[in-house]
């Protein structure tokens, strides 16, 4: 009903896969040119992306521009038990196994069969694995093991991995660093930007079925859509759909602050997989209903916290969430409980210096700066001594609620944490130990062209970095090599990963890095509490 009130044919927003409605941006196109020439080149090739980037867009039109003499085995589901896996693939492309006698090596034979016949009749065979990021070292070390597999001339199997930019670190781990020189061709989506995300929006509503000339998103709209979605395909068409739904119940030929409000804050609470209302679609009055009840509750908050910065509007938001009764207020005993995730991030990344341009999902804005923020599960507290750098923990009540704390400083027996309102805390670990499940979040500066760990004989634009910054620590006028990692580098390496209690191998993993950015005071480090 809604789509004919804005002259649209059909669903315009719709999160599922149609080709009808691909959009390539210029990085859509680079990546898809990354696949095309690792897939042609043989061994391995990667797509990195965080959820709803556009990497399944990628790999149908990467499928699609396959040669005809092609057989594919897509694998949707990895597994982390290796038997399993191969089980799997024998499965997709047909290669006939002894069920009877099920062993890696049995099934890697069987595998390595139907490649050289598959090879003889002139076929190539290709092996895509989507959210790679899934599989263990061990099956990741067997899919390479697989690429031993070959002629004389040529490879026998092509391997696409696609994954989270989870996958990346995976293969960062020093045991996987052959796999990841294997890698032909690798290629990280990020978020559109606001050129993009306009086009993008344009794009689908033209297909829908728009007339020329007309949008219901006003330039204004479309760059608040940018901020709060961080530039994310499948987060655009969420909330643009709920706008437009919304637009329709209160009877406006255009979205404006009110609605794009509303329709945010109800995107933004199922997202936080919190209660929210849906739009009856029957019915304009009911929709007008909901739309004033939620407008007069929160517009006025709302507006108020779009005169500050992005980073100024978590805060306040999470201050008045605190007032209303989602979270803790500063008059109950526990002000440094925060219970929202995204609002302890922002409070930890603005703890940082960080500067936060996007109203939500502030790690997709932050990796343009090189910033990456990262997840971990510890088991004690000396272990976040060591990382010494300020982290959000994940806590769970004795109510069985899940909330937040932000930690700035540590000592024997105490933490310093930051309240909703940005003050500081001391609380004992003996009160804070027993609600920490043991995860945490925190963030650090990767340098810029760092992919994998770097070892000796490499040459990259990493290793200058590295060298430039122990040129810094030794007041050097020249570091000790360019961008090839040399014997006298890598001694260097094992005097100060002994020096910083390192394991000291020489081979500059992001451990060894964080250690580099705290001693030149690039990253933010734990307070020192007194005892």
């Amino acid at each position: 009903m809604y789509h004919n009130y804005f002259g649209l044919t059909e669903q315009a927003f719709s999160i599922a896969v149609n080709p009808r409605y691909l959009y390539m941006s210029q990085q859509h196109k680079e990546a898809l040119a990354h696949l095309l020439y690792g897939v042609k080149g043989g061994g391995f090739v990667l797509l990195s992306g965080e959820v709803g980037t556009g990497k399944t867009t990628i790999i149908k039109c990467l499928l699609e521009q396959l040669p005809n003499n092609t057989d594919i085995a897509i694998v949707l589901n990895p597994m982390a038990d290796v038997t399993d896996m191969l089980c799997t693939i024998c499965e997709e492309l047909g290669a006939a196994y002894d069920k009877t006698k099920i062993t890696v090596k049995d099934l890697t034979d069987s595998l390595h069969k139907y490649l050289i016949d598959n090879h003889t009749n002139g076929h190539n065979t290709v092996l895509l694995i989507d959210e790679a990021q899934l599989l263990s070292a061990e099956a990741l070390e067997q899919i390479r093991l697989l690429t031993n597999l070959e002629t004389t001339t040529q490879k026998l199997l092509q391997i696409i991995l696609v994954g989270q930019p989870e996958i990346n670190e995976l293969l960062a781990q020093p045991r996987l660093r052959q796999l990841s020189q294997r890698i032909t061709a690798r290629f990280h989506l990020v978020p559109l930007t606001l050129a993009e995300t306009q086009a993008y929006i344009q794009h689908r509503l033209k297909v829908a079925g728009m007339p020329p000339g007309r949008s219901p998103y006003p330039t204004a709209i479309v760059r608040k859509i940018h901020r709060f979605t961080g530039g994310i395909p499948r987060l655009i068409n969420i909330l643009c759909e709920r706008m437009l739904i919304g637009a329709y119940g209160h009877n406006k030929p255009i979205v404006d602050r009110a609605i794009f409000t509303i329709a945010r804050n109800e995107v933004a609470g199922s997202l936080e997989n919190a209660p929210s209302y849906s739009w009856p679609l029957s019915s304009r009055i009911m929709a007008a209903i909901i739309g004033t009840i939620v407008a007069v509750l929160i517009i006025a908050i709302v507006w108020q916290s779009n005169q500050n910065t992005p980073a100024e509007q978590a805060k306040s938001l999470a201050s008045v969430t605190a007032e209303t009764g989602s979270a803790p207020t500063t008059d109950t005993p526990h002000p440094y409980r925060i219970n929202h995730y995204t609002h302890a991030q922002f409070q930890l990344l603005s703890y940082l210096g960080l500067s936060l341009e996007t109203e939500s999902h502030p790690c997709w804005a932050l990796a343009e700066q090189h910033i990456q923020c990262k997840t971990d599960t510890f088991e004690t507290w000396q272990a976040i001594r060591d990382l010494n750098r300020p982290v959000v923990l994940v806590l769970t009540t004795p109510e069985r609620f899940t909330s937040h704390a932000v930690v700035t400083g540590l000592n024997l027996t105490s933490a310093e944490l930051l309240t909703l309102q940005n003050k500081k805390v001391q609380v004992s670990l003996a009160e804070l130990g027993p609600l920490w499940n043991g995860k945490i979040f925190y963030a650090w500066h990767r340098p810029k062209n760092f992919t994998e760990p770097l070892i000796l004989g490499q040459r990259n634009e990493a290793v200058r970095w590295l060298a430039e910054q122990f040129a810094l620590l030794d007041q050097r006028q020249e570091p000790l090599t360019n961008n090839y990692f040399n014997r006298v580098l890598q001694q260097r390496v094992k005097i100060f990963q002994r020096n910083q209690g390192l394991r000291d191998d020489g081979i500059v993993g992001e451990q060894t890095l964080m250690k580099v950015n705290e001693a030149l005071g690039i990253d933010k480090t734990l307070s020192l509490l007194q005892d």
